[in-house]
This record gives C-alpha cells, sequence and structure tokens, in this order.
C-alpha cells in the first residue's frame, strides 16, 4: 500500500508543476518555493566616483559630477529603490489569489541649503523677495496624491494550488453497550490513514479540489466478513461561483492594482530623481554664488586696505587729516567681517553638500577634511528662448511622474470599486462532484463457523481497491447549489459606499493636479522671465557703480571729495556686484524649477531611468 500511496503522491506534484519540466527540474523548483527570496544588502560605501574626484585633500565637482554623485549615492534615493521591490513582491503575492499589501508613497526634498535667497549674505541693497517667492514657488515639492486603502471586496480563491494530506496511524478501544454488534465486549480497532488531495482555485472563481482517500481497519471483532480491510476513494468536487465572486476580472483585480503599482513605484522613485537631481542642482548653484561672493568680499577689502595704505601716506605728508585713517581702519574691519561671514557660509554649504552626495557623509574622514571645488559656472544665455505655455503644459502632462501617478491610482481605485460591486451580490454557487469508492480486506479469522460467506469480489489488498476504483465499481456523483443571502449585508454597502467616495474623491484629485500642474508652470515661466529681468538690471547696475566708483576714486585722488563718500560707493558697488551673483543664482533656480515643472530634469540631465535604479551611472 504505502509504494501505490507514494506514487499517487509524485502523481499530484506532478500537476501542479509544467509538463516539460524534467524531474531534476522539478525537484529543485519546488524546493524553491520555500525558500525566502533574496534582497539585495544594504550598501553603505560610496561609488568609485567620489574617490576619483578626489586631488589632493580637495573634492573637483562639475555639475554633471554632482549630479551623478547624488543619483549613485543619495540615501533619499537610496530608501527609494527599495519601493520597486515593495511592488514586485506584491505583484507575486496578489497572483497567489492574495491581497495587495499596498505602498507608501513619499518623496523627500533636499535640504534648502545657506547661499539661497534666505542667506544674510546674499540679501540687501535689493529688493528681490517677490522673485525670490517665484522661484521657491516653482521648486515647491512636487508630490503625488498618495495611495488610499483598498477594501478587500468579494473573495478570491487560492490561485497556489496546495497539496493536503493526512497520514497516520490511530489505536482505539470501545467500550460496547451490546455485544452482539460487534461480538466482543470492547472493539479494539488499528487504523492506519492515507489520505492526500490536490486543491487549487482559478481566475473565473473556479476552485478544485482532488481527494485520494484511504484507510486500513484491523479489528478484533469476529462479527464482520473482512478483516483486516481498506476503504478508499478517489474525488472530485467543483465549486462554481454564478454571482458574488464570479468572473476573471473580479478575481484577477489585485494583480491588476499590483500591476499598476509597479509603474506607481517606478514613477515615484523617478519622482524621488527629480526632487533629488533638483535639489543637487540648487545646493550647487548656491556653493557657486556663495563663493563667488566670496571673492566679491576679498576684492572689497582689498579696496578697503588699499585706502587705508593711501591715507596713512597721506596723513604722514600732511596732505590728510587723521580721521581719515580711522575711517579707512573701520571699513577694513567691517570688510574683513564680511568676508568672514561669507567664507563661513561656504564652509555650512560644503558640509550639507558633502552629506548629501555620499552615504557616510562627514562621518568619513577623508570627505570631512575634503574641501569643494566647483568647476562649473552659472551661464546665463545673452538671449531668452521664447516659451509657448500651452506646448509646455501638454509636456508636463505627459513627463511628470505625479499627474502618472494619479492617472494610474484613478484606475485602481475603478478597479477597486468593481470588486465592492461585486461583493453586494448573494453567493450562489454551482457545486459537482463525483467519487469512485472501493473495497477490499481478507476473510476474517476471527468470524464464527457458518457466520456468512465473503464475497469474492472484494477479497484481495490494495491492488483489489485500486481496481474497484477506477473501473468506477461503486460511482457517487451529484450536483447542486450553494445560497448564501445576507439580511443586511452592511459590511459589503460599507465598503461600496467607502469606495464609489474614494473613486469620485480621486478623480477630483486628478483634475486638483492638473490645476497644479498648469500652475506651477506657468508660475515658473513668470518666475524665469523675472529672474531674467532681475539679472539683467543687477549687471546694468554693477556696471553703473564700476563707473561711478571709477570717477570717485579720480576725485578723491585730486582732493575733490573725502573717503566718507569714497567709502561708501566703494560699498555700493560691493553691494551691486553680491546682488548680481544673487541674480544669477535666481536665474539658474528658475531654469531648474522651470525644467522641473515641465518634468524635464531627467532627461535634459541624461539620466537613465535603469542606470539609476541599479545606482550607477555610465557618463
Amino acid at each position: 500500500m504505502n509504494k501505490s500511496c507514494c506514487a499517487f503522491l509524485i502523481a499530484l506534484f506532478a500537476c501542479a508543476a509544467p509538463a516539460q519540466e524534467s524531474d531534476s527540474g522539478f525537484w529543485h523548483k519546488l524546493g524553491a518555493v520555500y525558500q525566502a527570496p533574496e534582497v539585495p544588502a544594504n550598501r553603505y560605501q560610496d561609488t568609485a566616483r567620489l574617490k576619483t574626484l578626489m586631488r589632493e585633500g580637495q573634492l573637483y565637482l562639475s555639475l554633471d559630477d554632482a549630479i551623478a554623485l547624488a543619483v549613485e549615492n543619495n540615501l533619499d534615493v537610496a530608501v527609494q529603490r527599495y519601493l520597486p521591490v515593495f511592488a514586485a513582491a506584491d505583484v507575486l503575492r496578489t497572483q497567489s489569489g492574495a491581497l495587495v499589501r499596498g505602498l507608501q508613497l513619499t518623496v523627500r526634498e533636499g535640504p534648502p541649503g545657506v547661499g539661497g535667497p534666505s542667506s544674510p549674505v546674499l540679501t540687501g541693497g535689493t529688493d528681490n523677495t517677490n522673485s525670490q517667492a517665484d522661484v521657491n514657488l516653482a521648486l515647491g515639492q512636487i508630490t503625488g496624491i498618495g495611495s488610499s486603502p483598498i477594501s478587500p471586496g468579494s473573495p478570491i480563491p487560492r490561485f497556489d494550488p496546495n497539496i493536503v494530506g493526512q497520514y497516520g496511524w490511530i489505536h482505539n478501544t470501545t467500550p460496547q453497550a451490546n455485544e452482539g454488534s460487534f461480538g466482543v465486549p470492547s472493539l479494539v480497532t488499528g487504523t492506519t490513514v492515507f489520505n492526500t488531495g490536490y486543491v487549487q482555485g482559478f481566475s473565473p472563481g473556479t476552485q478544485l479540489a482532488v481527494t485520494f482517500n484511504n484507510t486500513r481497519h484491523s479489528l478484533n471483532a469476529p462479527n464482520i466478513d473482512y478483516n483486516p480491510y481498506t476503504a478508499g476513494s478517489v474525488g472530485l468536487t467543483v465549486t462554481q461561483p454564478l454571482l458574488q465572486g464570479f468572473g476573471t476580472a473580479t478575481n484577477k483585480r489585485f494583480i491588476r492594482i499590483a500591476r499598476n503599482n509597479e509603474k506607481i513605484a517606478d514613477l515615484t522613485f523617478q519622482q524621488q530623481l527629480v526632487a533629488t537631481v533638483s535639489a543637487v542642482m540648487r545646493l550647487y548653484y548656491d556653493l557657486v554664488s556663495v563663493n563667488q561672493d566670496v571673492e566679491v568680499k576679498q576684492q572689497a577689502l582689498k579696496r578697503a586696505e588699499a585706502l587705508l595704505e593711501n591715507n596713512r601716506v597721506q596723513v604722514e605728508v600732511g596732505t590728510l587729516a587723521p580721521i581719515e585713517v580711522v575711517r579707512a581702519q573701520a571699513e577694513v574691519a567691517r570688510s574683513r567681517q564680511a568676508l568672514t561671514n561669507s567664507e563661513s557660509l561656504v564652509f555650512q554649504q560644503e558640509v550639507i553638500l558633502k552629506n548629501f552626495l555620499s552615504r557616510r557623509g562627514t562621518d568619513d574622514p577623508e570627505i570631512r577634511s575634503a574641501r569643494l571645488v566647483a568647476t562649473d559656472h552659472i551661464r546665463i544665455p545673452d538671449k531668452e528662448a521664447p516659451q509657448n505655455l500651452e506646448e509646455l503644459v501638454q509636456q508636463a502632462f505627459k513627463n511628470r511622474p505625479d499627474y502618472l501617478q494619479a492617472v494610474i491610482q484613478l484606475d485602481n481605485a475603478r478597479v477597486a470599486l468593481k470588486g465592492s460591486k461585486n461583493a453586494l451580490l448573494p453567493q450562489l454557487d454551482l457545486v459537482g462532484t463525483v467519487s469512485n469508492n472501493g473495497l477490499a480486506g481478507e476473510v476474517n479469522p476471527l468470524a464464527l463457523p457458518g457466520s456468512g460467506a465473503a464475497d469474492q469480489a472484494f477479497l484481495g489488498g490494495y491492488g483489489t481497491l485500486m481496481s474497484q476504483i477506477f473501473r468506477r465499481n461503486y460511482p457517487d456523483y451529484g450536483v447542486f447549489v450553494q445560497l448564501n443571502i445576507p439580511l443586511r449585508n452592511r459590511q459589503a454597502r460599507a465598503d461600496m459606499m467607502r469606495d464609489s467616495a474614494q473613486a469620485n474623491q480621486s478623480e477630483l484629485r486628478l483634475e486638483q493636479l492638473k490645476h497644479q500642474v498648469q500652475t506651477e508652470v506657468e508660475a515658473a515661466i513668470i518666475a524665469l522671465q523675472r529672474a531674467r529681468a532681475g539679472y539683467d538690471a543687477a549687471r546694468q547696475t554693477r556696471v553703473l557703480q564700476e563707473q561711478t566708483l571709477q570717477a570717485e576714486q579720480e576725485k578723491y585722488s585730486v582732493g575733490a571729495t573725502t573717503s566718507f563718500f569714497l567709502i561708501q560707493y566703494q560699498r555700493d558697488l560691493a553691494q551691486a556686484r553680491s546682488d548680481e551673483v544673487l541674480a544669477e543664482s535666481l536665474y539658474a533656480k528658475a531654469q531648474t524649477a522651470l525644467e522641473r515643472a515641465v518634468g524635464i530634469v531627467l532627461t535634459r540631465h541624461n539620466i537613465e531611468f535603469d542606470e539609476a535604479y541599479n545606482g550607477q551611472l555610465r557618463r
């Protein structure tokens, strides 16, 4: 019996295996389903690119280098690399018939930095408040509409096949109230059980159960004809829902949602890339700006020191009052303080940028001690290219990951709504069952003489039992319906109400996001135009202040003015140059904001999704 049972068990395993696979391939696959899938371990070391940019204790960075380092090493991006893994796990989970677990859709923005519009070094002298506000609006956090919890809806069959079984041996001793039933005062039974089955669900809602049951009994009773004997059956039961749970679309809805979530996961990762690349561009421009402002402050200090030296000479020869030396000394002290403030902001900006571009940040002693050298400068075109608002808005609808997420999430809400609607229906199942039975055993050696003759058809071993089963000597079959009508159905009605409202809300959110995209694109265009006008005005102001200072210096050299007015003009020029630096920075940020609002940041900087996901850019 054991060999035959094992052969049948192997046959059931083979039902679950692809027909084209060899035995070795099947057993390998069978063992693999009980092993945990491998998930790559976290990597805390920076990519080799960072070391190649280090020379003599300095980190030389072009804008492209900074973007590549951020994509490869930034921890916000590294965290989001797990989102596609979660989505793939949900697809695998729903293919088994389980519910989708969903995704957490969050995008982290980069740090503000210290050299932006809020920096005390780069403000004052001119009113740039409104321009800064416009740029910040266009650089605002652009996120999707988020995900909503999904109701379970109608139950889904388990698509993963299962082999079930009960195998063992039982000893029973049962006192008998009527000895005539079995001919003994207490019935002693030894039972060997070998029951196994194959269960699987299918997308139309069909549930299949194949059972193979056989039990061997050995008794101490003289009043039975066969002892020991084996009873067995092979059965097939098919259950098909006709109302609730019917249909492939209904039962594969979570697979569709999970596959949609794979797209959403990729879009969210892309959105994080956009946020990170935009942030590193802004931080890089800030680094360039604060370094340029240091140069402005150094030039101002040199002019103050030159004036001090000139005044000392004139005081010594008696052509200038001693108070002019004091004024010049005060201006030198003020200029040194301004330079110190600017240099400290450079150090702070470097710390922020180093932590943003590396996994260990300033925990690495080599990175902590390194100075950043920005090898690129902000370049502003001589003439502004025309911007077509309608074309840019349509481009944003095609490119922006947050808008594309919202479209897919609306589809998810509608798919979930179909499941909730199906759950409102009563349960009406068509059930068909068929089984073949058999019985085989030996003549009871304990039977009393003359107790009766055994039927020859039942005499034999396990082969006789299987012969009866497969010849269908003793068949059972039946067809019936199962009906379950809920009288109140409150849970299904509540889920339907919530999911209907959720789908409507998703439509409104999509429309809301559509308006937001249009507003952000238009605001970015306005900010760019205003930044361009501000830069042109700042450049012209700086040129005029240089000419004014030169004229004042000529007057001072012939004694036609005092050092008080010369110092004032020197300060005005320094402020004009700082304002020009600020205007360049605002223009560069406005350009970045427009690229982000339109959704072309990644393509503009040649960032491939697969390379970014793998954490290694080729360029």
